[in-house]
């Protein structure tokens, strides 16, 4: 089973999120789309008909969004198959965090590594744009 397929989202804590999207933006020109984050959309190298997206986004520093983890910090890993893996790693003892979540943009799940780091795993559903993630649900 192919595991990891890419980078799905970079998220982290900040003590003042606004600041900080305002100082990645005029120093880096990294925009936001309101409610979500910087979206990187790109073309898989094996499949470069097909689109894809990586987000950025820094959180309050009070989001439980992390928990159980104490790092400052998520990496959100894209997976082709998010049921089987998860299956796999719970059968490997990892520790799977809270129940598999569905939305219209994809499935999410989330382990813990051996340094206690939350991990998000996400297999996408349907076409990734900026405009699949715009109902915030997530984030």
């Amino acid at each position: 089973m192919k595991k990891v397929t890419g980078i799905g989202g970079i998220f982290f804590k900040t003590k003042d999120t606004e600041a900080t999207k305002a100082w990645y933006s005029e120093h880096l020109g990294l925009t936001e789309t309101p409610g979500m984050g910087v979206v990187f959309a790109w073309r898989p190298f094996d499949n470069p008909s097909s689109a894809a997206c990586s987000i950025w986004s820094p959180f309050k520093e009070t989001t439980n969004h992390f928990s159980p983890s104490e790092h400052d910090y998520m990496i959100n890993y894209r997976v082709a198959d998010l049921e089987g893996l998860l299956a796999e790693l719970k059968a490997a003892g990892v520790t799977v965090v809270g129940d598999m979540q569905v939305y219209d943009f994809g499935k999410f799940g989330w382990v813990l590594d051996p340094d206690g780091r939350k991990i998000e795993l996400w297999e996408p559903l349907g076409p990734q744009t900026g405009e699949s993630f715009k109902d915030g649900s997530i984030y």
